[in-house]
């Protein structure tokens, strides 16, 4: 039932802008409304947690450019969790792993901004064809992320 409500009120669904984007790079994977367990412990401003677990909804996408995935909590609005092109320097405070069970992606949060601590986590549970993992130039992936995709990804407002 849950899938269906995602779908009917289009909760997950990629927005039309970036669908745009993606495919002007040649999509080689799109998913939406892709279930996104997240695991978070620790501090942000906002929210302190000593451990919680949420199911989330959002899409993936790999492309010839780039790996996109994004999280929704409401339908129409997208926030990215990771955008990173292939030829992006592979450091930072993310580890990604793509694999036949979707994109994880490993927050050390003390590393992102000196205002967060602890780790977070999120899972893309996304079923990745072979055929497609072995068109992608990498399937780990390291970046550092902006404050706002960690106060998106546990829920707390973004106030530049």
């Amino acid at each position: 039932m849950a899938v269906f409500l995602r779908k009917l009120f289009r909760i997950g669904k990629l927005p039309s802008a970036l669908r745009a984007e993606v495919e002007a790079e040649g999509v080689l994977f799109l998913s939406e409304y892709v279930a996104v367990t997240r695991r978070f412990r620790g501090a942000v401003p906002g929210l302190r947690s000593a451990g919680s677990i949420a199911s989330y909804v959002g899409s993936l996408v790999l492309t010839n450019e780039r790996v996109l995935g994004t999280l929704s909590s409401v339908p129409k609005l997208a926030g990215r969790t990771i955008d990173l092109r292939w030829d992006a320097p592979q450091t930072g405070a993310v580890k990604a792993e793509l694999s036949e069970t979707g994109l994880t992606l490993d927050v050390d949060l003390d590393a992102v901004d000196p205002r967060f601590s602890g780790e977070l986590s999120l899972h893309y549970k996304e079923h990745i064809p072979a055929d497609v993992l072995a068109l992608l130039p990498r399937t780990s992936l390291a970046f550092d992320p902006p404050p706002e995709y960690i106060f998106r990804a546990v829920g707390v407002a973004y106030h530049p």
